[in-house]
């Protein structure tokens, strides 16, 4: 056999390997919804077939928020191929028309994201502290999205099935008064770092009061991160730069 033949023959060979270890392709439904309590592959994606029937997750309330990428993970163990091309984070699973959670009576006619469970005061909420359910109104500062939410800190202890209010959360404190913290001060090439005792709290990003553990001297410093801190032309820069929401995950 030539050496083109065989090249030939070796890239058919490849192709069909791929194409056997590929999953069957499937699609996102447009509206994933489950009407017995417990979620499916097939609630969630069109073509399912036989892995139709595969169990996801439990859905005890009236919605449940699933990661994306752990979904297309055991749907792939499943035989199945959700390419995610629209680059989903978060589906958002709510009740069937009928059966199951689907009979519990609505409170309200407005859809509001609430506590799946209570959190007390610092704890980090996560996707699955979150899901949707029907209220007679929704607090003025509502989060319209689930990730508006995530990564932050309990403001104070949250009850669950509350609805979720923006003043119930902040960005998490990455640093305490009296912690012994670094000071790095940048600019010109040049860095310098110092330990200093601080004297408030502040989560990244925010300005706060330490002291010099040396000169005994109180200046200003900007949180970097936990026990870092920056002075300087370089704290400057982080305070002139738009608000970011950081999430300690």
């Amino acid at each position: 056999m030539s050496l083109r033949r065989l090249s030939l023959a070796a890239s058919l060979w490849l192709g069909l390997a791929a194409a056997a270890q590929a999953g069957q392709p499937v699609s996102l439904k447009a509206e994933t919804a489950d009407s017995d309590g417990v979620v499916t592959l097939g609630d969630l994606f069109d073509g399912a077939g036989s892995a139709a029937e595969v169990r996801v997750a439990a859905k005890p309330g009236l919605t449940v928020v699933l990661d994306a990428g752990a979904v297309q993970q055991l749907a792939r163990r499943a035989g199945l191929d959700w390419a995610n091309a629209e680059g989903v984070r978060r589906i958002i699973v709510r009740s069937g028309a009928s059966g199951g959670s689907a009979s519990v009576a609505p409170t309200g006619n407005v859809e509001v994201l609430t506590y799946a469970r209570s959190l007390s005061t610092g704890e980090i909420v996560q996707p699955e502290d979150l899901i949707w359910a029907k209220a007679a109104m929704a607090p003025s500062d509502a989060p319209h999205d689930a990730d508006q939410v995530v990564g932050l800190s309990a403001r104070r202890p949250l009850r669950a099935g509350s609805a979720v209010s923006g003043r119930d959360v902040s960005a998490p404190q990455v640093i305490a008064t009296g912690d012994i913290i670094t000071l790095t001060y940048e600019a010109a090439g040049m860095v310098l770092s110092a330990k200093a005792k601080a004297m408030g709290r502040a989560a990244i990003g925010e300005g706060f009061a330490a002291q010099n553990l040396s000169s005994k001297r109180t200046i200003q410093a900007v949180a970097t991160g936990p026990g870092q801190a920056a002075v300087g032309p370089a704290a400057d820069q982080i305070q002139a730069a738009p608000a970011t929401r950081y999430a300690l995950r």
